[in-house]
């Protein structure tokens, strides 16, 4: 079977089933290490200076991560 069709399959399953794949899946795989490409880099060093020059413009992480999980939240 192929990943197309195995995502095919996902995509057919209750949103909390396919939840609880992408959960299982990150367990297993999320924890490749893979380094940053130089631009990758660049562009985090970018952002940070842009954080520090003004940070009246960046929001606190917790309010980021709670916004994001409003967002995304499946029903179990």
């Amino acid at each position: 079977m192929s990943a197309v069709e195995i995502l095919e399959q996902i995509r057919r399953l209750p949103p909390a089933e396919q939840y609880d794949i992408a959960e299982q899946i990150w367990a297993e795989f999320g924890d490749l290490d893979e380094e940053l490409t130089r631009e990758q880099i660049v562009e985090v060093e970018r952002r940070a200076a842009a954080a520090r020059a003004h940070p009246e413009l960046c929001r606190p992480m917790e309010d980021v991560f709670a916004d994001i999980e409003k967002r995304h939240r499946v029903p179990r």
